[in-house]
């Protein structure tokens, strides 16, 4: 089977026999309606997507043969197709984007026989559609390719303005020249709003969270089981797995995506097609890079997830990124390291829905992220969290004991933290939170809440249940009550896995563990 990693390019896929899931059933529905925006994780197929919405504007039946679509598209009309692609290049160069639009318009002033006496960009892109439909009787199809990607470049930096207006420029052009216009569709990573960028421009109809969209990037577990059951097969072979055990490992991993209260699952396409491809679980899609947008505001924002996990939203929290606002939730969310994990009806009839990792990549990649960025040590929280891995496999907690001891230790008191204030309550918890939920391997609760309280960490392993409960400023004793007094163990009472109760006492003024107590 011939893998297309790292090919977007539709009839490439297509003439070379590479492995092609078929979604034209999909984008034959699109193609039915005028003007779209779509918002989907990076290398989620969204250039494959313009790439074949480009084949079948033009007409090129004989690259659709025997897919859905053939049964569906009876006349394929030959359009016009300006196709605009952001993806690629430095948006952060002086003049970079305004000499990409350029090179665009003059390639179609040329090929449409206009003339290049106006300077204004707006001016020259409406001149070029209408002259396109004029000479070929058919409206204009225009497809862009993360339209977002050169104000992403220079996000929170002086050339952001410089980059909005350019776009801004060529995307208002949509208003004027409405008439001419068959289709248009731009996808991103983010949906940005409320930003001069779309000023003077209709805005296009959202079908981010359009159920009847939800499976036209990535792979749905249909898909899967369809096109690579015997591939799977293969890789649980070569790992020692049975094949049902395969499938649920590259569950775990790579599916968990949910764009819409229809809650279909979705596998991250470039994830699961370079796992088959070479037949062994890891982190493909986070190990291609984190974009530079979201580390800034992360740390700009000195974001809790915490927080943002125990909330309810409704989707115009996430959805509309709205640059006035310091608040990164819609971005973490649209740029796939949150998904939708659930949603109900209010009281006011709204759907609001609750967030959280769509996988255990995504979940452990992005957790390492934040730990760093929160620990101004860069401290090696892979090698801690490998060690209390083991320790809580292997109940040895003295020695976990000693390992984040050695942890706290290990954290200057820099300035970085004295923003935080160690004494805060919130700051302490917040530093527990990370490293507890970096335990993939294990069931981890932070924060479970009874009727009665909420425990602060508990794990569950496959032989031991450990509680923990951590007293800022106070002792270990007064911990280990807590967990009595409050029944955090009673829902274990019938488990025949050994529980053990731990209490701990941490000090703000050495800022470490001073007493640690086990039952």
């Amino acid at each position: 089977m011939k893998y297309p990693i790292g090919t977007q390019t539709f009839s490439t896929i297509i003439e070379e026999g590479m492995v092609y899931v078929d979604k034209t059933d999909l984008v034959y529905q699109l193609a039915q309606k005028r003007i779209c925006f779509l918002c989907r994780p990076r290398r989620f197929g969204k250039s494959l997507l313009i790439s074949t919405l480009e084949s079948y504007f033009k007409g090129e039946k004989e690259l659709f043969k025997g897919l859905k679509i053939d049964e569906l598209e009876k006349e394929w009309t030959q359009y016009p197709v300006f196709r605009i692609d952001f993806s690629k290049g430095n948006f952060k160069d002086p003049g970079y984007i305004s000499n990409v639009i350029r090179n665009y318009l003059d390639k179609w002033e040329e090929e449409y026989g206009v003339s290049k006496k106006y300077e204004e960009v707006g001016i020259r892109f409406s001149n070029v559609i209408a002259a396109a439909h004029a000479k070929t009787g058919r409206k204009v199809v225009v497809l862009v390719d993360e339209y977002d990607k050169p104000m992403l470049d220079v996000l929170m930096e002086p050339q952001e303005q410089l980059n909005r207006d350019a776009l801004k420029e060529i995307y208002s052009t949509f208003k004027e020249t409405d008439e001419h216009l068959r289709f248009v569709l731009l996808t991103g990573v983010t949906k940005f709003s409320q930003v001069s960028v779309f000023s003077g421009f209709n805005q296009p109809e959202d079908i981010s969270m359009d159920p009847d969209f939800d499976a036209l990037c990535g792979i749905t577990k249909d898909e899967l089981v369809s096109c690579f059951d015997s591939e799977i097969e293969t890789m649980a072979d070569e790992l020692g797995y049975s094949k049902d055990e395969m499938y649920l490992l590259l569950k775990r991993q790579y599916d968990g995506y949910h764009f819409s209260r229809k809650m279909l699952d979705i596998f991250n396409p470039y994830s699961l097609l370079s796992a088959l491809m070479r037949r062994e679980l890891n982190d493909y899609w986070f190990s291609t890079g984190t974009p530079t947008y979201l580390v800034k505001l992360l740390d700009r924002n000195k974001t809790n997830m915490q927080e943002m996990l125990d909330r309810q939203y409704e989707s115009s929290y996430f959805m509309d990124y709205k640059a006035d606002v310091e608040d990164p939730l819609a971005m973490i969310y649209q740029s796939g390291y949150l998904t939708i994990k659930g949603s109900r009806i209010s009281r006011n009839l709204k759907t609001v829905y609750t967030l959280d990792y769509p996988n255990v990549e995504v979940k452990d990649g992005f957790m390492t992220l934040l730990a760093n960025n929160y620990f101004s040590a860069r401290a090696n929280t892979d090698s801690l969290m490998l060690n209390i891995s083991d320790m809580l496999y292997e109940c040895r907690l003295d020695d976990m004991r000693d390992a984040l001891t050695g942890f706290f230790a290990s954290i200057p008191y820099n300035a970085n933290y004295q923003e935080r204030a160690w004494s805060y309550e919130s700051h302490y918890h917040y530093t527990l939170y990370l490293i507890f939920r970096l335990l993939s391997c294990y069931t981890t609760f932070t924060e479970k809440e009874n009727s009665r309280g909420r425990a602060d960490i508990i794990v569950e392993t496959a032989d031991y249940v450990y509680i923990f409960e951590f007293k800022l400023d106070g002792t270990a004793a007064e911990a280990l009550k807590q967990i009595d007094d409050k029944g955090y163990a009673e829902p274990y009472a019938a488990d025949p896995r050994k529980l053990f109760k731990v209490g701990v006492g941490f000090s703000s003024e050495k800022k470490n563990i001073v007493e640690w107590s086990v039952i």
